[in-house]
């Protein structure tokens, strides 16, 4: 006898309802809340039912009440350059196909913003390729998947890119502390030392070679590296993305070599010049001044935005710091190391003078960071 639906389907009894849900991780919960402070987009792409996708982005907090919800269907009926009037309004997509994620990814470009998207399949890999930082999963992902994506997840963690993205603007506020620091001190050596050159001859070098070359082994040796892992600051993740089209040269990076100019190099020339009747005398004291103030300088530069006093040097960098003194203070010791240098021993009046300065230039580096932070709360106040 044929099975039929009626022959198969009798003397039944409700037993109950089955359900499967597959709930967001807590830590991705926690990772959209951070992308959300810190300025970054995040939308949905699935190809669940238009119901189940709503209802997992409220719980994620990517869905907010006034968003639109877009399904694959609806995607078809719409240009790119359509989309991208509208773009930014959708925070989900549903039931969509690979093409349609490629379309999503234009949209964004369409309207100059930078775009990241996270795929497994082979189907996601032209909307990978397409996006300005393609991720793909390390654990689902087939190998098509990770070789057209700049990045591999390797734990298929969402939070994970947020803790990639924390950890890439530390080093790069760390590459900015480094270059800035170097940049600025070397700039002083050079404009102090070319300049007197230039002005009265060579020789009235202000310092010899092999002094020039122990300024650089002290300021640009551990204190340089020290500055290289400083820990974040506490704001890392809470200011806005950075323009990708702008500089490493930032206006924070000029205002503090434009304070070298102002502030430091005039006194460089004024205390040489002052001391030029006896050239020895005017050299020891440009020597332990480049090495004084080019130390406060990797002090303060901790942080290029928070105050000393309110983040202050971390260990290694007193370490650093501290180690070049006591190296200073131990082979100025040695008459043929002086000799050596062309310089003496600096008096007490000799340290007060540069000490003095000293100060001078630390309050002047807190100063240009007061300006700074005003000018980032002014920014964000009018982001808001």
């Amino acid at each position: 006898m044929a099975c039929t639906e009626e022959s198969l389907e009798h003397s039944m009894v409700f037993a109950g309802l089955a359900g499967m849900i597959d709930p967001p991780r807590q830590e991705a919960v926690g990772a959209i809340k951070v992308c959300e402070k810190v300025g970054i987009r995040s939308i949905m792409i699935t190809g669940d039912h238009r119901l189940t996708a709503v209802a997992i982005a409220k719980e994620m907090g990517i869905y907010k009440e006034g968003d639109r919800v877009m399904t694959g269907e609806e995607l078809e009926k719409v240009s790119e350059e359509e989309l991208a009037k509208f773009v930014d309004k959708v925070s989900v997509y549903a039931r969509v196909s690979p093409m349609d994620k490629l379309k999503i990814v234009k949209a964004w470009k369409l309207k100059g913003e930078v775009v990241a998207m996270t795929g497994d399949g082979v189907n996601d890999a032209p909307a990978l390729k397409h996006a300005d930082i393609g991720v793909a999963m390390g654990i689902t992902g087939t190998e098509v998947t990770k070789e057209a994506s700049d990045m591999v997840l390797s734990d298929d963690n969402f939070a994970t890119i947020v803790s990639a993205i924390e950890r890439g603007r530390w080093i790069y506020d760390n590459i900015k502390k480094y270059l800035t620091f170097l940049l600025r001190c070397n700039i002083t050596e050079v404009v102090v030392i070319g300049g007197v050159v230039l002005i009265s001859g060579p020789e009235y070098l202000p310092l010899v070679a092999a002094a020039i070359l122990y300024i650089n082994l002290v300021t640009d040796g551990l204190p340089a590296l020290a500055l290289g892992i400083a820990p974040p600051d506490p704001d890392i993740m809470e200011r806005p993305p950075r323009d990708p089209k702008e500089s490493v040269f930032s206006w924070d990076v000029k205002a503090f070599i434009a304070l070298a100019l102002i502030v430091e190099i005039p006194f460089f020339f004024y205390l040489f010049y002052h001391e030029l009747a006896d050239i020895r005398h005017a050299r020891t004291e440009t020597f332990f001044l480049f090495i004084i103030i080019e130390l406060i300088i990797a002090l303060n530069f901790r942080s290029m935005r928070y105050s000393i006093f309110k983040l202050p040097p971390h260990m290694w960098l007193v370490l650093a710091i501290l180690s070049q003194v006591v190296l200073t203070i131990i082979l100025i010791q040695i008459p043929s190391i002086r000799d050596g240098f062309e310089i003496n021993k600096p008096s007490l009046s000799d340290l007060e003078i540069i000490l003095g300065f000293g100060v001078v230039v630390f309050f002047s580096m807190e100063i240009v960071k007061a300006i700074i932070r005003a000018r980032m709360r002014q920014g964000r106040r009018g982001s808001a």
